[in-house]
């Protein structure tokens, strides 16, 4: 098979225009049951996943485990509000990359503001201020992937490869580009969590514990 891997590449960057994003405006303002969560969150969703046909976005079970560990709050009457499935965007596009410890913590200053309505600071503006940034970030991240699959073709055209092996190689250089820059953000982030916010909850854990020693 003959591998192209220019059209492979932008055939990538034209489907990140397509990425199916959820505003704010498109999260129902009714209260859901569990089967009509996982279908809108399926439905939403679907297209970015590897395999569309096959990958579950959501199921019960994920979604009951994300109670059990404390970063979903329980239903109310079996239903599942706008602000439960904020956090469970969230939840999905941080699980790839996080542990459950680490969106816990990252997580909990949300769930404090959980069915919040009055105070400016909801989750309804947390998400879409999360979205606007989003939509932001969506022109450098193209170039930067055009830089880089730019700088992967200048690797290997002195190795003596066939044509169809310089591609293949050329193509795990920028893989190879792409998982560093992953793996360097994760740093960052994990970073960010153990020295920012999980400090934050830390200190909330203080008073509690002076008051026993008293």
């Amino acid at each position: 098979m003959t591998i192209d891997n220019d059209d492979l590449i932008n055939s990538v960057i034209a489907s990140l225009g397509r990425i199916n994003a959820i505003s704010l405006d498109d999260i129902p303002n009714i209260d859901l049951y569990m089967d009509q969560l996982t279908t809108f969150m399926d439905e939403r969703l679907k297209r970015s996943t590897r395999h569309p046909e096959t990958d579950k976005i959501l199921t019960k079970t994920m979604i009951n485990n994300y109670a059990k560990n404390d970063l979903l709050p329980p239903p109310i009457r079996k239903k599942y509000s706008k602000d439960h499935i904020i956090l469970l965007i969230f939840i999905y596009y941080l699980k790839n990359i996080l542990s459950i410890s680490d969106i816990q913590t990252l997580l909990e200053p949300l769930k404090e503001r959980f069915h919040v309505s009055d105070d400016e600071l909801n989750l309804g503006s947390i998400y879409e201020r999360a979205f606007e940034l989003q939509e932001e970030e969506l022109e450098p991240v193209i170039e930067d992937l055009k830089k880089k699959y730019e700088r992967s073709l200048e690797t290997f055209d002195d190795a003596g490869l066939s044509e169809e092996e310089q591609k293949r190689m050329q193509m795990f250089s920028f893989i190879i580009l792409l998982s560093y820059d992953v793996y360097v953000k994760k740093l960052l982030i994990e970073k960010i969590i153990d020295n920012t916010m999980d400090s934050g909850s830390k200190e909330k854990e203080k008073p509690a514990k002076e008051k026993k020693k008293k």
